[in-house]
């Protein structure tokens, strides 16, 4: 099909989109609007138009997703998150709540003296993983194997959750505990 075949066509096709735009916009400005932009992406995509299938079917799929497109730019755009909600309970939680400076040095020299604690065997390879080392890393720098990287990793997190019991959440299990050094 040459460029003044599918241009006509397109053209002769063009009358009847217009109802289809005002059934989705519910707009006659944006109606014609959702056509014109319609028929410019048709034109400029001529070339993806396969000779011998249905052109309105074409015209009309452009004119869909265009309508679609637009739509979900317009409803990111304006949609408001109401997060008030959500920063009510952000941080509520007594046991992470850092009242004063000295708590909180006292909680960060806690963790330091347990991490140094550790014998040099795990803490090397736990402050490895802790500062972002992966695994196959650690074990190449280490060169040790990458299951005793893992082995260690696990003995220093329970050595650490053993000398930091004090600071589990009340009525925590071991369990949560541990959860909490992994992250």
């Amino acid at each position: 099909m040459t460029s003044f075949e599918f241009t006509s066509q397109v053209q002769k096709i063009s009358l009847t989109l217009r109802p289809a735009a005002m059934n989705l916009t519910r707009d006659a400005d944006d109606a014609k609007d959702l056509v014109q932009e319609t028929l410019l992406k048709a034109l400029l995509n001529k070339d993806k138009f396969k000779a011998g299938t249905n052109l309105k079917a074409w015209l009309y799929t452009i004119m869909r997703n265009t309508f679609i497109n637009n739509y979900n730019k317009i409803t990111k755009r304006s949609s408001n998150i109401d997060s008030t909600e959500y920063f009510q309970y952000f941080n509520t939680d007594q046991n992470y709540i850092t009242h004063n400076g000295a708590t909180s040095d006292f909680v960060v020299r806690d963790i330091n003296e347990a991490i140094a604690g550790l014998g040099t065997d795990y803490r090397t390879p736990f402050m490895m993983y802790y500062i972002g080392y992966k695994y196959m890393e650690i074990a190449e720098k280490l060169q040790i194997p990458i299951g005793t990287v893992k082995n260690r990793i696990h003995i220093a997190r329970k050595e650490l959750k053993s000398a930091l019991h004090v600071y589990a959440p009340v009525g925590a299990s071991s369990a949560d505990m541990t959860d909490v050094i992994e992250d």
